[in-house]
């Protein structure tokens, strides 16, 4: 065994477990890329759109090194950076996973309001939520809230506590709203939307909440072409309800939960979503 005996050790029960681990250098960052790799000569993984292992020997690319194979964690490209390593990372994406980063007592008082409890890793300044499912990763979706799957790596911080819970459409709909936007006073819009005169009335709770009711109601009552009837009904609301911030995540789970219901996968309704914010160009 070469290299940092413990780390290393890590490292090979992880990834007999599934789960890709790859080294960290002091400050939780990842080695850089050897020679041939630097600046990204090689044209790797991070310049592709899908997510994979590193070809590369030596631990490079971040995210993208992370391997299950023992004999490249045991080989003697990766031995200097296991000498030196501060850390164990693994991707999650790699391992069907998805972290839910809570980087504060805010962030977690949050999630227990929200999101089904879930297994739990304590972290140095928070809890990371794990879930099974993938999902694109995605930071800063609400204050102190990243989050990790695919094309990501994540501190290894032990098996932590609890079930594992599947992965909920609350969280995949925090990545397709964006970082949330400060609240404003109802004002008028340059543009007429759903024919109101341009005058926004989405702010009124009566209104969005009747408008989301209807929306789960049309998807529920669906007898044929659920899929178009998704993306159609998707595309109403945010033609209605896309412009003024005032949809949330809960909204937008809502939704996405009805979908599920009627045998829509998670990624049919990613897909349908955002297809719709294309649409209209948003």
């Amino acid at each position: 065994m070469t290299g940092n005996a413990p780390l290393l050790d890590t490292a090979l029960t992880l990834a007999a477990r599934g789960i890709p681990p790859l080294p960290l250098r002091a400050g939780k960052v990842p080695f850089g890329n050897c020679r041939t790799c630097a600046k990204n000569a090689c044209g790797g993984r991070p310049n592709m759109k899908t997510p994979g292992p590193c070809t590369c020997p030596h631990p490079c690319h971040a995210w993208a090194a992370a391997t299950t194979d023992p004999h490249v964690l045991n080989s003697p490209q990766w031995a200097t950076a296991w000498r030196q390593a501060a850390a164990v990372a693994y991707h999650p994406g790699g391992a069907g996973l998805t972290v839910v980063d809570l980087d504060n007592a805010a962030a977690i008082a949050w999630a227990r309001e929200t999101l089904p409890a879930t297994r739990t890793v304590l972290t140095t300044r928070g809890e990371h939520w794990i879930y099974e499912g993938t999902m694109p990763s995605a930071n800063a979706v609400r204050p102190g809230i990243d989050i990790k799957s695919l094309m990501a790596y994540a501190r290894w911080l032990g098996w932590g506590s609890g079930a594992m819970a599947s992965l909920p459409g609350a969280v995949r709909a925090l990545a397709l709203a964006g970082p949330p936007v400060a609240r404003r006073a109802p004002k008028a819009v340059s543009a007429p939307l759903g024919g109101q005169n341009g005058v926004c009335r989405h702010r009124t709770p009566v209104f969005l909440d009747r408008g989301i009711a209807m929306a789960e109601q049309r998807i529920t009552g669906a007898r044929e072409a659920v899929h178009a009837t998704v993306y159609r009904t998707f595309l109403a609301v945010l033609s209605t309800h896309g412009r003024c911030g005032c949809l949330t995540d809960t909204h937008v789970a809502r939704l996405f939960t009805a979908a599920q219901a009627k045998g829509e996968t998670p990624r049919h309704c990613t897909d349908a979503w955002t297809n719709a914010l294309t649409t209209l160009g948003l």
